[in-house]
């Protein structure tokens, strides 16, 4: 055999072991992966059905889910109802028959173990929207107690509803109300305590957001117990012209109805709410 037989044949057997080589790397690769799925799917079979994924994720495994609920984008109207609220049942009187999954659902939110007992439930995804959905109700009624007005009071004062778009109204902050008690009505509204009118939020993030987990009673709740929150800003209409000459409100494109923006001085309100000029008028022809 020639030397240049013998140096092919030795290049050949040396790529044999290089792709031998190559061949027991892939597969030790290989083997590592399969063992890193095994322990993955160990660890998820031992989690309970409740177990979210996406704390895991974020490394926010030890946060408590209401924090980590209120902490979630689009979630930012929300206050965090205190636990100790959540486990009162009178707090909860009639929310088990609107809310599917009610008692896996309180469990999700207060963090609780289920019960060895209790169903599995087929898909995470019910629990978690029956959870979102009851926290809302929940959130409904614990934001006119004492402790939730605060809460709200503060996140109004910081602007974290956002501003009025009506330009008249200067900026005046507004706060998140529905037009409804009951969920899958409508979407969140904001309401300007200035106009006393209300407006959808500019932001589509919270465009799916239930009205109802805000409801009707809140907003103006908050601004009789805190009356120091109502703005102080003069009283101002936009009057429509043309080459300067107001329009007649017997236009069709004229004003409508302005008298409804027109807002009196509490001043000229006596305590039961009517014009202290009307009020005396009228006590001088009972007198006569």
């Amino acid at each position: 055999m020639s030397a240049h037989d013998l140096q092919q044949q030795q290049q050949q057997q040396q790529q044999v072991r290089d792709m031998r080589a190559a061949d027991d790397v892939e597969e030790e690769e290989e083997e590592e992966e399969e063992e890193e799925d095994e322990q993955l799917q160990g660890e998820y079979a031992g989690d309970e059905y409740y177990g979210s994924d996406v704390s895991n994720e974020s490394g926010t495994e030890s946060m408590p889910w209401i924090a980590w609920f209120c902490s979630l984008g689009g979630h930012q109207y929300f206050a965090e109802v205190a636990d100790d609220f959540v486990e009162d049942d009178f707090n909860l009187t009639g929310l088990n028959s609107i809310v599917p999954f009610y008692k896996e659902a309180l469990e999700m939110i207060l963090d609780l173990e289920p019960e060895e007992d209790s169903p599995k439930v087929p898909d995470v995804s019910i629990v978690e929207a029956s959870a979102e959905q009851l926290y809302g109700l929940i959130h409904q009624r614990f934001i006119v107690t004492r402790q939730g007005l605060q809460q709200m009071a503060d996140k109004y004062q910081a602007g974290h509803f956002g501003s009025c778009p009506r330009t008249y109204c200067q900026s005046t902050n507004v706060v998140p109300c529905g037009r409804y008690d009951l969920p899958g009505v409508e979407t969140v509204k904001l309401y300007c305590p200035n106009c006393q009118d209300i407006y959808s939020p500019p932001s589509s993030r919270y465009h799916n957001l239930d009205g109802a987990y805000f409801g009707t009673t809140f907003a103006h709740m908050l601004f009789h117990i805190y009356p120091e929150l109502v703005p102080n800003i003069s009283n101002k209409i936009y009057t429509p012209a043309i080459y300067g000459f107001k329009i007649s409100e017997y236009s069709r494109c004229g004003p409508r109805m302005q008298w409804l923006r027109n807002k009196q001085d509490p001043a000229a309100l006596d305590a039961s709410g009517r014009l202290i000029k009307d009020a005396k008028d009228n006590d001088e022809d009972d007198s006569k």
